[in-house]
């Protein structure tokens, strides 16, 4: 399965290389000026994205890059993949890991077994005090993505798909293309695997990549630059929202909501805030949250979760309030 790997010492300086530039300015953009002082962990799978984003981390940074792959043991061969993986780390000398959940996963597999694996990657990168983890998705994972979203409804927030970055999190590969990184992973003669359920017709997202492998309208790289600008939107909606919060009278008062005429993405956000304030594991949106604010607008009370949204008079606009729904005082049987 593997081959013969030139020793580090013998591989290019980052310098010479173009696409190792091209790294060193998104991880640039992504971290800012002080990004060759960081300690970078990668997830590797062992397929070909992975494969090449540690050899490109690992040429830019050599000895500041630790690896870790996740065996969540679903397939017979996910052992073996990892311990390829491991097998390549050892004789390149990067430092290597293999995380497994310590029980079986459970519920929505692809959704479970990503939770699980963005906990056990976040619990290694903080034991061993890695300042950043580091994943492969691609311009083409954007692009599935940002159709998946585009297929539920999704608003700016969910049409931004995948983040560059997101809070200890990096994706610098999100402007490349799969067929680059399967190139260089070629062209390196690094090891990889290709995971067979990136082909299994019973996940949405797979069926979605078979699809996309026969269109030649929709360019994907363009896209990608389109999910981050949503991104950038995104962001911008939330810093107004906390601008429009804090000018309130009522700034310290989270019971309160205010509507001044505000544009309706703006109120949405406004609504959910508070609400979140008020139950941190209540979180609403989409056609619930357009429900919840068609009946505050018409005068009614509003129930959501445990919480009542009651509306109140104003001389400066419309007001509500939010309080805890009374208790249900249970039935006694006679």
């Amino acid at each position: 399965m593997s081959v013969p790997m030139l020793p580090p010492q013998k591989q290019k300086p980052a310098a010479e290389t173009g696409i190792e530039a091209r790294l060193a300015a998104d991880l640039a953009r992504l971290v800012g000026t002080d990004w060759r002082r960081c300690h970078y962990g990668v997830a590797v799978s062992g397929g070909p994205d992975s494969m090449a984003l540690l050899w490109l981390m690992t040429s830019l940074l050599p000895g500041q890059v630790s690896a870790a792959t996740v065996d969540h043991g679903l397939r017979r061969e996910s052992a073996q993949e990892a311990r390829m993986v491991a097998g390549f780390c050892a004789r390149e000398h990067i430092a290597h890991a293999i995380l497994s959940p310590s029980a079986p996963i459970c519920g929505s597999l692809q959704a479970a077994a990503r939770k699980e694996r963005y906990r056990l990657l976040e619990q290694w990168r903080s034991e061993r005090s890695i300042d950043y983890l580091v994943t492969a998705h691609h311009a083409d994972d954007q692009l599935e993505t940002l159709i998946m979203r585009l297929n539920r409804a999704s608003g700016v927030g969910g049409l931004a798909a995948i983040r560059g970055r997101n809070g200890a999190v990096l994706r610098p590969l999100l402007h490349w293309r799969r067929t680059s990184l399967v190139q260089i992973a070629l062209d390196q003669h690094l090891p990889f695997v290709d995971d067979p359920s990136n082909q299994d017709s019973r996940f949405d997202r797979a069926r979605l990549r078979k699809a996309l492998k026969s269109q030649s309208l929709i360019d994907t790289e363009a896209a990608a630059r389109s999910a981050e600008w949503l991104g950038e939107a995104d962001e911008a909606i939330d810093w107004t929202v906390e601008q429009i919060l804090s000018s309130w009278p009522e700034t310290g008062d989270a019971s309160a909501i205010r509507d001044e005429g505000y544009p309706a993405e703006i109120f949405r956000r406004i609504v959910a805030r508070r609400l979140s304030a008020n139950d941190p594991a209540l979180k609403l949106r989409g056609s619930a949250l357009d429900g919840v604010i068609a009946a505050m607008r018409e005068g009614r009370r509003a129930m959501v979760g445990s919480l009542l949204i009651d509306p109140a008079s104003s001389a400066n606009g419309s007001i509500w309030r939010i309080s805890p729904a009374p208790r249900r005082k249970a039935r006694i049987k006679g």
